[in-house]
């Protein structure tokens, strides 16, 4: 699988689901994580990883054409952390 309609069409098959079916599920699913992130909450899939926030401090950085100091603010970023399975299945 390489995007979304290829997972869509993946779970369709596996879960015996209509197309339509597939798509709402794996919406609701992107939706529920996004949501649960923005709240600042972890998302615990056993045995597939964990998706979280953390937070990244300030920095100074630098204009690669001119190199001038730019100042880069705090910023929240969503993480993924691979679970045991999930790493033993792709190894």
């Amino acid at each position: 699988m390489t995007n979304k309609n290829e997972l869509i069409n993946a779970v369709a098959n596996q879960a015996k689901l209509s197309r339509a079916d597939a798509a709402r599920a794996v919406d609701a699913l992107i939706n529920s994580i996004g949501t649960s992130l923005k709240k600042g909450n972890e998302v615990r899939l056993v045995g597939f990883g964990t998706f979280l926030v953390q937070k990244r401090k300030a920095t100074t950085g630098r204009n690669p054409r001119t190199g001038a100091k730019i100042n880069i603010p705090a910023s929240k970023q969503p993480k993924f952390r691979a679970g045991k399975a999930l790493k033993e299945a792709v190894n």
